[in-house]
């Protein structure tokens, strides 16, 4: 039986879908069992990653783990949740990354709690693989309510690019690697096609939904209020606000093969992505065909 942590979250489901797709038998963390609203068959059980005695519940007679996290508690959720999968003799971990924990010049706060987290989980004795995406093609989600309402994105760092990837393939990397073999003690940094600006998304948003899109770059400072006004604690803002600003470093914009190598699929593009979330920005113009290339 495969644990799945985050099972509720954009990854995690994708990853159950997946792996429920395959024939696995799927346990699911959730800190809300009666909301996960997980696929029929997927044994769901209530636990906070933070409780090491719910932590060693759940990891009874599971083989292989799935480790997503976020948060300043990443550190101690990943050592939690290492030592009692190496205490119930599970054979493969596979922990979700940031991409930038591979840069060797990141010392904001999310590659360094990740940085930890990856340290917890390979001191474990554990078998483990690491899978570190540069930055997700959901994140434009955060863009929604603006297009739906004004047809504008309002985003920082106008000249930054990211390979962003679609969160699809980075379950599938991680399907790959619990259910296959040959990925212990592998680091899987993964990529889109192409690195794209907030603008460049704008562009291509605005050609996927059918209408003129805006894209108007906001001050650092004024991003930073906007996800203090969503309710975001203020540590976890500045946080997210230094990752965003990697994306003016030359490391977010590199292009890795490793989703075609491990999953022997080509990474969505970001238009594909778009096209298939549509009805979140408003849908595309009738009798329009969104183009998926």
């Amino acid at each position: 039986m495969i644990l799945v942590t985050g099972a509720t979250g954009t990854v995690g489901r994708a990853l159950v879908d997946q792996l429920v797709e395959a024939g696995a038998r799927v346990r699911a963390v959730s800190r809300r069992p009666a909301e996960a609203g997980l696929p029929a068959g997927v044994e769901v059980v209530g636990a906070d990653l933070g409780d090491p005695v719910a932590v060693a519940g759940a990891m009874q007679g599971i083989e292989r783990v799935f480790l997503l996290s976020s948060g300043p508690e990443i550190p101690e959720h990943d050592g939690i949740l290492a030592k009692a999968a190496a205490t119930a003799g599970v054979t493969r971990l596979v922990k979700l990354s940031s991409g930038r924990t591979g840069d060797d010049a990141a010392t904001d706060p999310i590659p360094t709690w990740h940085r930890a987290g990856e340290q917890a989980v390979e001191a474990s004795g554990v078998p483990w693989t690491i899978v570190r995406p540069l930055g997700f093609m959901s994140n434009a989600l955060h863009w929604a309510g603006s297009i739906r309402d004004h047809d504008t994105v309002y985003a920082a760092f106008g000249q930054g690019r990211i390979a962003v990837v679609d969160p699809r393939d980075i379950a599938a990397v991680a399907a790959v690697a619990l259910l296959g073999e040959g990925h212990d003690g592998r680091t899987y940094t993964l990529s889109g096609s192409q690195p794209l600006s907030p603008g460049e998304q704008t562009e291509i948003l605005a050609e996927v939904l059918g209408r003129p899109l805006h894209y108007v770059e906001v001050s650092p400072e004024q991003a930073r209020s906007a996800i203090l006004d969503h309710g975001v604690p203020a540590e976890l803002a500045d946080a997210i606000m230094a990752l965003r600003a990697t994306a003016l470093e030359s490391f977010t914009s590199v292009v890795y093969p490793t989703v075609q190598d491990v999953t022997g699929s080509a990474p969505r593009t970001f238009a594909q992505w778009a096209a298939d979330h549509a009805a979140a920005f408003g849908q595309a113009l009738p009798g329009r065909t969104s183009p998926v290339s």
